[in-house]
C-alpha cells in the first residue's frame, strides 16, 4: 500500500507521541468516569417497606360485563355502611384547553385518551400520550392502585357517577363517585390553562380511609423505537435533590416513602409527574412490567413477530390514605418545566430535563440554541449551524496557539532526535530511559515548548461533543424539527448524507492538520480510525449531532487552510520538509507535491 503522509508533516519523527497518547487517555478516561458517575448517581431503588414491596402490581380493570363487588381485605363480606352510588351506563367526560384534550371514562374514572395538541405522533396525527396497548394490559392513566389486587381490579372496573359528562372547557373540576355499600371511592380532578391538573382521591372502607394511590401505569404514546422504552426512567426529587433511575434498576411493586417534592415517570421527551401537596407524607410505588410489541411497529425493526420491551410506571399517594397531588403531564421543555413548582415553591420541575454527566455544558449549549432560534433564525437546524460557527470562532485563537506550539516543536526536533539517539540501544524497560525523558522535558521547558499544546483544541471540543451527545436526544424542541431533507433532527439522517459528509470531512481534518512529533504510522492510523469512529457514531444517532460535527469539521478545514498559508504555516511546512530531506531515500511532501533530494 502506498505510504500516506500529511502534507503539513512530511517525515514526522518516530517516538514522540505524547500528545496523541494524552488525547486518547483523556478520551478513555472520560468514558470510564462517565460510567462511574452514572452508576453512583443512579443507585438501584431501595425497598424501605418490605411488606408493601411484595404487593403485586394490580391489573388494569375488570371486564366490561363484571359488576364490582364489595371485597374485604380479610376476605370476609363486609356490612353495608354507605349508600350505593353506581352509574347505570358507561359515559365519557372530555376536558379541553388550548394545550390538551383529555377523555375520561366513568368506568374506573380513568383516562382513555390524552391528546397533546402542540405535538404530533410519528404519523403526523395529534399525539395521544396514552400508550393504548400498555393501558389495556396494565391500567389506564389516573387509575387506582391499592395493595389488594382484587380490590384494585374492582375499583378500576367500577361504574363511577360523573359530576359532568360530555365536553367541558377548562378551567373546571370534575368529580367521580362510586360506592357499593362497604367501599366508597371519590376522585376529583381540577384543571386550569396549563399542563397541570390537581387530583384529590380517597377510598374508604366503612368510613375508614384505605391507602390508595393514583397511577400512571406505564409508557407514553410516542414510543416507536426500542430505545424509547429503554430510555424510560423513574424521576424523583427529595428535598430539592433529584434522581433519575434507569429501567434496569427499577423493581415493580416497590414502595418508597417520602419526602418527595415530585416523582413520576418520563421518556426523553415527555413526563407524567406527581407533585404531592404534602411532600413529607408522600409515597410512591414503582411499576415495572414487560410488554410485547410487534416488530413491524418498531421503526428500527421491520421483522415479523414480537419483542419484549420494558414498561415503567409510577403510582403516587399519601400515608394518610387520601391522595392530594398536582399532576404534570406534558413535554420536558425547559421553558415550561422551570415554571412548574412543587409544594415547596423553591423546587421546580426543571431538573426533570437531565442532560447527563456534561449536563451543565449541555444546558448552556441548549440555551444558546434556544436564543438563536428565538432571536436570529426560527429553524433549529440553522440554529445548530450558527452556534457551531460561534464555537469555532471562540476556539480559533487556541488553534493558532496549537500551530505555534507545533512550530516550536519542529524547531527543537533535531535536538530531540539527538537525545533519543544517545539512548537508542537501551531496552524499553531500562531505567536509564527515564534520563532520556528527563532530558527531553528539560529541553522543551528551556525552549518554551508545551508538549500538550497540540491537545488543547481537542480537549476543549471533547466536552462540547459529549454535551451534544447527551443533550440532542432529550430536547423535545428538536423532536420532528425540519432542516432541508431532515424531518427530525433528534433522529438519524434517513439518507446518511450527513454521516458520509462527516467521514469525509473528518478525514480531511486529520490530513490537513499539522501533527508535529507524532509517529507517522500512528498518524496514518488515526487518519482512518477517527473518520470511521465518527461515522459509526453519527450513522444511527441524532442527525443534529452529525450536523454540528460535520459543520465544525468544514469550518476547521477552512481555518487550517488559511493558517497553512500564513508565515507561521509556511515555516512549519519548510521545517518539516527540511527534516524529511535529511532522511536519505525518503520523499518530502509539500502542498501535495513530492520533492526529492
Amino acid at each position: 500500500m502506498a505510504e500516506f503522509k500529511n502534507p503539513n508533516q512530511p517525515g514526522a519523527p518516530q517516538g514522540n507521541n505524547q500528545s496523541l497518547i494524552v488525547m486518547m487517555l483523556v478520551l478513555v478516561s472520560v468514558f470510564f468516569f462517565a460510567q462511574y458517575w452514572k452508576t453512583k448517581h443512579n443507585p438501584p431503588l431501595a425497598n424501605p417497606n418490605a411488606t408493601q414491596s411484595q404487593a403485586a402490581s394490580a391489573p388494569a380493570s375488570a371486564p366490561a360485563d363484571s359488576a364490582p363487588q364489595a371485597v374485604s381485605l380479610s376476605g370476609a363480606p363486609a356490612a353495608a355502611a354507605v349508600p350505593a352510588v353506581v352509574a347505570t351506563a358507561e359515559t365519557t367526560t372530555i376536558v379541553e384547553n388550548e394545550l390538551y384534550r383529555i377523555t375520561f371514562s366513568n368506568k374506573g374514572a380513568q383516562v382513555t385518551s390524552w391528546i397533546l395538541k402542540a405535538y404530533k405522533d410519528n404519523n403526523g396525527k395529534p399525539l395521544d400520550i396514552v400508550h393504548s396497548d400498555a393501558a389495556r394490559q396494565f391500567g389506564y392513566p389516573l387509575s387506582l392502585y391499592t395493595y389488594d389486587a382484587g380490590l384494585t381490579k374492582n375499583l378500576n372496573g367500577a361504574m363511577f357517577v360523573a359530576s359532568a359528562t360530555g365536553q367541558v372547557a377548562s378551567p373546571t373540576s370534575v368529580t367521580f363517585t362510586y360506592a357499593n355499600g362497604e367501599y366508597k371511592a371519590t376522585k376529583t380532578f381540577s384543571f386550569d390553562e396549563t399542563y397541570l391538573l390537581h387530583a384529590d382521591v380517597e377510598v374508604t372502607r366503612n368510613g375508614t380511609p384505605l391507602r390508595t394511590l393514583v397511577a400512571w401505569p406505564g409508557g407514553f404514546g410516542d414510543m416507536s423505537k426500542p430505545q424509547d422504552y429503554a430510555t424510560t426512567q423513574i424521576d424523583t426529587s427529595t428535598n430539592g435533590k433529584e434522581e433519575h433511575i434507569a429501567f434496569k434498576k427499577v423493581s415493580g411493586g416497590d414502595t418508597l416513602n417520602g419526602p418527595f417534592d415530585w416523582a413520576g415517570v418520563s421518556d426523553p421527551y415527555f413526563g407524567a409527574i406527581f407533585l404531592p401537596d404534602n411532600a413529607q407524607s408522600a409515597t410512591i410505588a414503582t411499576l415495572h412490567n414487560q410488554i410485547k410489541v410487534d416488530k413491524a411497529v418498531l421503526k428500527s425493526d421491520q421483522g415479523k413477530g414480537t419483542v419484549d420491551v420494558p414498561l415503567l410506571g409510577v403510582a403516587a399517594g399519601d400515608l394518610s390514605g387520601r391522595t392530594q397531588t398536582k399532576i404534570y403531564v406534558g413535554p420536558k421543555a425547559a421553558n415550561i418545566l422551570k415554571n412548574i413548582h412543587a409544594a415547596n415553591p423553591a423546587v421546580t420541575l426543571e431538573p426533570l430535563l437531565d442532560f447527563g454527566f456534561f449536563g451543565i455544558i449541555g444546558k448552556l449549549l441548549f440555551y444558546s440554541l434556544q436564543f438563536v432560534h428565538a432571536h436570529i433564525v426560527a429553524n433549529w437546524g440553522w440554529s445548530i449551524v450558527i452556534v457551531t460557527f460561534a464555537i469555532n470562532a471562540i476556539i480559533l485563537p487556541l488553534r493558532i496557539k496549537t500551530m505555534q506550539s507545533g512550530l516550536k516543536m519542529q524547531r527543537i526536533q533535531p535536538q530531540m532526535d539527538a537525545i533519543k539517539a544517545k539512548y537508542k540501544n537501551l531496552k524499553v524497560t531500562d531505567p536509564k530511559r527515564n534520563e532520556m525523558n528527563a532530558e527531553i522535558m528539560e529541553l522543551q521547558k528551556r525552549e518554551g515548548v508545551n508538549m500538550f499544546g497540540g491537545c488543547i483544541p481537542t480537549l476543549i471540543q471533547l466536552p462540547l461533543l459529549f454535551a451534544f451527545l447527551g443533550m440532542l436526544p432529550k430536547v423535545v424542541e428538536l423532536r420532528q424539527a425540519h432542516w432541508f431533507w431532515l424531518n427530525d433532527l433528534s433522529a438519524a439522517d434517513p439518507y446518511h448524507i450527513l454521516p458520509i459528509l462527516m467521514i469525509v470531512s473528518q478525514f480531511l481534518v486529520q490530513f490537513y492538520t499539522p501533527s508535529p512529533g507524532v509517529d507517522p504510522q500512528q498518524q496514518k492510523m488515526m487518519a482512518f480510525m477517527m473518520p470511521a469512529f465518527s461515522g459509526y457514531i453519527t450513522w444511527t444517532y441524532a442527525s443534529g449531532l452529525a450536523l454540528y460535527w460535520a459543520v465544525g469539521n468544514l469550518i476547521g478545514i477552512a481555518q487550517q487552510a488559511v493558517m497553512n498559508r500564513t508565515a507561521l504555516g509556511r515555516e512549519t511546512r519548510e521545517l518539516a520538509a527540511k527534516r524529511a530531506r535529511r532522511k536519505a531515500g525518503q520523499p518530502a511532501v509539500i502542498q501535495g507535491k513530492t520533492n526529492r533530494r
